[in-house]
């Protein structure tokens, strides 16, 4: 897979409750990834970028939701986000210190 590709893959971490939970009980992180990126390339941008070893990749398709606009109804986007579980002993870290 070539650097550039690699960029495009991984959009960036989804934080929210559920991931946190899921990072403290299973060592597994979740992205928001590209459309079109599937569990290969997912895995492989993983390990080149943070280093790490991973153990499995789950995909979930995210279907946009219907939004209410002045104009009538509207869609956002679908997205795509992804499971990752790291080997034992591996660890990604998000979190910003200052």
């Amino acid at each position: 897979m070539n650097q550039e590709r690699l960029f495009k893959v991984l959009l960036g971490p989804h934080i929210t409750e559920k991931s946190a939970m899921a990072s403290g009980d299973a060592a597994q992180v979740v992205f928001k990834v590209s459309t079109s990126a599937n569990k290969l390339e997912i895995r492989k941008a993983v390990e080149q970028l943070f280093e790490v070893q991973v153990d499995d990749v789950r995909v979930v398709n995210m279907k946009g939701k219907s939004r209410r606009t002045k104009t009538g109804m509207g869609q956002r986007s679908d997205w795509k986000k992804a499971y990752v579980r790291l080997a034992e002993g591996q660890d990604i870290d998000f979190s910003v210190a200052e």
